[in-house]
């Protein structure tokens, strides 16, 4: 008999833990049964660990709560830390120097060398550590959405965090993807719990994030920040793509015109609205952030998205927002104890929080995320606190490559203590950190691609006018987005031009909606003596980041 308040579905908690417990072995037992002999040869202890490959978004949820102190958010989100590093360690990169690609990479402070002996030891002390561990956890995914250029990456790592962090990221397969998997063409060991021997030839701390090209293997020690592989497999992308496939590879976003199908490859760093401006509505998101232009078109590399969530919301980015929900990972976000609400504006543990969520949950993605026709423009964003580069410029191909080398944009005042005027920031290709071949070779490609295709290249600065940060003002985001919609319309094709000193820009005389004297910087600027000096100190500035790469290019 069953009383008023029972009910005979009822499972008790037991039977249902061994239930799932017994079910979710059975699965992934059967899932990696054809690669025992591989993990076997790499080290693995099969007799103890427990592999979990392609675990479901839900297990992964039940380990990091029940494992690792994660928590699930008011929106389903999972809240999960990343320990001591919360950002990367550029300074702990290292590439593995070796014959087959020692001739190709740009060594230097990006790209530090590390002997294959070295390389070596650190791997075996990752293996050793995933085989202290209780569960294991693999994923197999693809990097590049067009099959033709594609990558197999497998991930290996002891945190139900980091695997549901890159089943976000990379592009996810499907079941029949996943049985004839096959050999990976890149392999992640993530032991990023347990540190390196900072006595180790060539370490300089307890944190080592490797890659050897020869092996097609990375290896991490002593981070746990989940962007780390992220990062990683974009470098190995940066490195194939032109060198294996003939492709450029770039860190930009991407959209496609829902009525004309034209396409737009936006560069930008942080603060300069690459994000903001590549989300439009008339127009499908094919990426925000890594992308290979090929000779068939463009295609994204990733699967998903990793948003920064400082000061976020709905009213800003509503978009962002409304992803975070279940099966997305909220990094180093805070959160209200009682209800589970994550506190966006709150930097206590750091600055740099973070979503990664899969990029069907942004409403207008292009899924797949491909486009089999070619960029009709390419703009480079530049955030510039001088207030002396005018809001858009058209580039010539020569110019293009010119600021394509330099990627330049700039700190404000206020953003770091001591900062008293405005620092420009160089990052070659928009991507310093990430580059592995030398910058010339990635801007020859793109001129040569921009010749090839007649792409249109513009320069936007959503920085100052009228005056440098403290006396001016930023450009209004609704005069940018004018000037953008006029780049698609292919307004600013047929407009009159007139050439800016000192940095040769064609810039245009009228475009509807924005200030006349907006368009030339010097017309706003009161102070017509201040403007020239903060004219010429900027071009110094351009002039002596571009000695870097001048002697090669």
């Amino acid at each position: 008999m069953v009383l008023p308040h029972q009910t005979p579905y009822v499972t008790p908690h037991i039977l249902h833990r061994n239930y799932a417990q017994a079910h979710d072995n059975e699965c992934n037992n059967n899932l990696i049964g054809r690669d025992l002999e591989y993990f076997s040869q790499a080290g693995f202890d099969m007799d103890r660990i427990q592999l979990k490959r392609n675990a479901s978004p839900a297990q992964l949820y039940e380990d990091a709560v029940k494992n690792e102190g994660a928590v699930i958010s008011s929106s389903g989100a999972l809240i999960n830390f990343s320990g001591k590093k919360t950002g990367r360690s550029p300074k702990d990169k290292r590439i593995v120097f070796e014959e087959t690609s020692k001739d190709d990479i740009w060594w230097g402070s990006v790209n530090i060398k590390m002997d294959e002996h070295t390389f070596e030891i650190n791997r075996e002390r990752a293996i050793d550590y995933l085989n202290t561990r209780d569960n294991v956890y693999v994923f197999d995914g693809f990097a590049g959405w067009d099959p033709k250029y594609r990558i197999k990456v497998r991930v290996i790592c002891a945190r139900a965090y980091h695997a549901l962090f890159m089943n976000n990221m990379l592009i996810r397969p499907t079941e029949e993807d996943l049985a004839n998997f096959g050999e990976p063409d890149f392999i992640i060991y993530n032991a990023g719990q347990f540190p390196a021997n900072r006595f180790t030839k060539g370490m300089s701390s307890t944190t080592s994030v490797e890659i050897n090209f020869k092996r097609m293997e990375m290896v991490i020690l002593g981070t746990e920040y989940a962007g780390e592989m992220k990062k990683g497999v974009f470098s190995v992308m940066h490195y194939l793509q032109p060198v294996k496939f003939g492709q450029l590879s770039l860190h930009s976003s991407a959209n496609v015109g829902i009525e004309k199908g034209d396409v737009t490859l936006f560069f930008g760093l942080s603060g300069t609205g690459k994000t903001t401006l590549s989300a439009d509505p008339r127009r499908l998101l094919i990426g925000d952030d890594e992308h290979v232009w090929s000779d068939n078109g463009v295609f994204n590399i990733e699967g998903g998205c990793y948003a920064k969530c400082i000061n976020l919301s709905r009213e800003k980015e509503p978009e962002i927002y409304d992803a975070i929900r279940f099966g997305s990972i909220l990094e180093n976000v805070v959160y209200n104890p009682l209800t589970r609400k994550p506190d966006y504006d709150d930097v206590s543990i750091t600055e740099n929080t973070r979503c990664a969520y899969p990029i069907e949950y942004i409403p207008n993605a292009k899924i797949p995320c491909v486009v089999e026709r070619q960029p009709s423009n390419i703009i480079m964003l530049t955030c510039d606190a001088f207030g002396v580069l005018p809001p858009v410029s058209k580039l010539s191909p020569e110019q293009a490559s010119y600021h394509f080398l330099a990627g330049y944009t700039s700190k404000t005042p206020g953003t770091e203590d001591g900062v008293l005027e405005p620092i420009p920031t160089f990052s070659t290709c928009y991507s310093a950190p990430f580059i592995v071949l030398h910058p010339s070779r990635y801007a020859d490609m793109l001129a040569e691609r921009m010749s090839k295709y007649n792409v249109s290249c513009w320069l936007v600065n959503t920085g100052w006018t009228g005056g440098k940060f403290g006396t001016g003002k930023r450009c209004k985001l609704s005069y940018t987005r004018r000037i953008v919609d006029a780049i698609h319309s292919g307004e600013l094709l047929d407009a009159e031009y007139e050439t800016f000193d000192v940095f040769g820009l064609q810039i245009p005389t009228l475009i509807e909606g924005v200030p006349r004297e907006l368009l030339n910087p010097k017309l706003a600027w009161a102070d017509k003596v201040a403007f020239e000096r903060e004219v010429r100190k900027l071009a110094s500035m351009f002039q002596k980041a571009f000695k870097l790469y001048e002697g090669d290019c």
